[in-house]
């Protein structure tokens, strides 16, 4: 057992308020995670810690992740558009999203029964990585900081949530990180922002919530 990892299952990912509380969203899939997490553990893929929540990986390489979320947990494919996805199980985190493809979950039943299609999937992530396929990202309509685009390319965590923010919320962080002068500010601007972008919220979401 990775200790680190069983501390996600017990405190969350810790990278938002929430984190290490009973309302921490780990605490509503408990069962269904520790499903995906059997699975998983059945391929070739080794376990580790990574940006606070369970990621595997094939020879250092980052394959995929397992999260929880609001409405579902998940298997995040992180390079998952080169998947052929024969049996359209799927999603796109965001319609802006190139690279991470979700694997939905709501029920246990619902886990039970694609057991083997979750390890084919995984099979077929691990062979497009043995061939060295990389994902070609088109450029992103508004400008990005390149404190941004390093934050993203090195974590696919914040890079999944990023993606599956409206056109609007992404444009309103991307605006408020480049209005920064400095480098170091850019970043500080970033890193408090990550426990509202990993939660699906905008910049403004909770100012607005009070206001009505």
């Amino acid at each position: 057992m990775n200790k680190s990892v069983e501390k996600y299952f017990i405190e969350g990912c810790l990278r938002c308020p929430l984190g290490g509380t009973p309302d921490c969203k780990v605490h509503s899939w408990t069962m269904e995670l520790h499903l995906l997490r059997s699975i998983v553990g059945r391929t070739k893929l080794v376990e580790e810690s990574k940006w606070g929540v369970p990621c595997y990986t094939f020879q250092d390489s980052n394959i995929l992740s397992i999260t929880a979320f609001k409405e579902y947990c998940s298997i995040n494919f992180f390079k998952g558009v080169l998947l052929d996805d024969t049996q359209g199980l799927l999603q796109k985190p965001g319609k802006n999203s190139q690279s991470g493809r979700l694997m939905k979950f709501t029920k246990l039943k619902d886990i039970k029964k694609l057991e083997l299609e979750i390890i084919e999937y995984i099979e077929e992530a691990i062979e497009l990585d043995k061939k060295g396929l990389k994902v070609k990202f088109k450029k992103n309509p508004e400008p990005m900081p390149d404190e941004l685009i390093e934050k993203l390319e090195t974590d696919p965590v914040v890079r999944s949530s990023f993606e599956a923010l409206t056109p609007g919320r992404q444009r309103g962080y991307i605006i408020y990180f480049s209005k920064a002068k400095q480098s170091s500010t850019r970043k500080s601007r970033i890193e408090k922002c990550i426990p509202k972008i990993l939660n699906g919220e905008g910049m403004q979401d909770k100012y607005n919530n009070k206001k009505k």
